[in-house]
């Protein structure tokens, strides 16, 4: 399979919004769902944290992965945003055509 979904955390719903535009607008990604509110547990700088973010889901083929991660980078305003991709083992085949439609 060609498609992919990817994972990435913000600190807010502005944020979401911004990067779920410029992805879908330039094409890069088909559809970006954003999941307001989420707990956030993790290591940072030598200690446990704790943040209220959201979550985006972000479905894309291989052929615009670097530039997805390229945007996360360039406009993601943690210094190291989470931004981890998986293929898509299975799904019905209308909607990863659809996927592949939309981001040409």
């Amino acid at each position: 399979m060609d498609e992919f979904v990817y994972f990435v955390t913000s600190p807010n719903m502005e944020t979401s919004k911004k990067l779920a535009s410029v992805l879908v607008g330039e094409k890069i990604a088909a559809c970006v769902n954003i999941i307001p509110s989420i707990t956030s547990v993790y290591w940072w700088k030598e200690k446990i944290e704790e943040s209220n973010e959201n979550l985006l889901i972000i479905k894309t083929v291989r052929a615009n992965q670097d530039k997805l991660k390229e945007a996360i980078r360039k406009k993601h305003p943690y210094d190291t945003p989470e931004c981890v991709g998986f293929p898509i083992q299975d799904g019905l085949e209308k909607y990863l055509e659809w996927i592949h439609a939309s981001v040409q």
